[in-house]
Formats: C-alpha cells, sequence, structure tokens
C-alpha cells in the first residue's frame, strides 16, 4: 500500500468524467487499498479515484464512527486534553456506483473535501437516495442511503463526473474558496 498525491483544485484532472470499470483485477484491488491508506492519512472519510489522478469510477468511504464498546482514550490532540472514544474502522468500496431515486427533500450539510483542503460550505443534497454498485469481485450491490452517508457518496460520486462540492456554490463563494485556498498555497 502506498499514500498517494491527493489532487487540489484548481487541477484541471479534477473536472474529468470517470469511466467505468471493466476489469475487476489485482491492479484495481491495489488501488482501492492505496486510496483508503491515502484517505485515511489525510483524516477524510471518503475518497474518489480521480482525487488520486485515476479516471475510473471507483470510491471509497469510512465514516470512522466512535467505537462504543471500546475505552475512552485521551485523543493525543494537542491542548485537547479531553478522552475520546476511538474510532472504528468501517471501509466501504463502490466500483460504477449509480444514484437510483435520490429523493425530493433537500437537506443541508456542511461539507469539505480533500481535494480543496481547509474550505467547508453549506450543500443542498437530496436527504436520502438508492445506490447500486459493484465491489472488488464485481458483484452488484443495492441498498438505500440516508444521514451522513447519503451526503458522503453523492459527493463522492459528483467527483467521478468532474464536480466538486464547490460547484453546488454561488459563482461569488466559489470564487471566494479558490481565493481562500489560492491564498494558504502562497502562505504555506
Amino acid at each position: 500500500m502506498a499514500i498517494r498525491e491527493i489532487l487540489e483544485a484548481p487541477d484541471p484532472r479534477l473536472k474529468t468524467v470517470s469511466t467505468p470499470v471493466e476489469t475487476f483485477d489485482a491492479e484495481l484491488k491495489v488501488l482501492v487499498d492505496d486510496m483508503f491508506e491515502t484517505m485515511y492519512a489525510a483524516n477524510g472519510i471518503g475518497l474518489a479515484a480521480i482525487q488520486v489522478g485515476v479516471p475510473s469510477r471507483v470510491l471509497v468511504i469510512d465514516l470512522q464512527p466512535e467505537d462504543e464498546d471500546a475505552e475512552e482514550e485521551d485523543c493525543g490532540d494537542e491542548g485537547c486534553g479531553h478522552n475520546h472514544k476511538p474510532l472504528k474502522k468501517e471501509p466501504r468500496i463502490f466500483i460504477n456506483p449509480e444514484i437510483l431515486d435520490p429523493a425530493e427533500e433537500l437537506g443541508t450539510y456542511q461539507e469539505g473535501c480533500l481535494s480543496v483542503p481547509d474550505i467547508f460550505a453549506d450543500v443542498d443534497r437530496p436527504k436520502t437516495c438508492r445506490v447500486r454498485w459493484q465491489d472488488l469481485e464485481g458483484n452488484k450491490h443495492e441498498e438505500a442511503m440516508d444521514g451522513l452517508l447519503a451526503i458522503c457518496i453523492q459527493h463522492e460520486m459528483d467527483h467521478l463526473n468532474g464536480i466538486l462540492f464547490i460547484d453546488h456554490l454561488s459563482r461569488l463563494k466559489r470564487n471566494m474558496a479558490l481565493k481562500k485556498l489560492e491564498k494558504a498555497r502562497k502562505a504555506a
């Protein structure tokens, strides 16, 4: 496994529409393993293959809920001083995902993105959706999703279609976000 570079806006590759996966092989498994390692290293909860420069319809998600069965431990966050339950890994792989039956009712969620670091904005998306996808062996699955999982899958699927979450914002807010990102890059 390897940590890959995450493309950042305004990299034009992020606007690429990803192509369907047709071959379910060892190379695909390496990509998925690398995507998880990259996502965890960046403290993310979702990552699309295009974000690591691979224009394939592959995404990984791990909402990493707190492990309710575990003992609390010092979070290690300097200055926090709080104890937290450790996060539980629940990795999910979605290959060639499709959204079916998105709800008409929208919900607003503050989103961020590993390709648009340190920028957060409210985005309206369908509150629920049904998703069909394939796993690493090519088997088909279908599931109704809601809450954070529904938001995350829609956000990551946008990446597969060349859309960033800031593309859902007004032109003014999107330009402000990009300027803030550029300013942060120059300061670093």
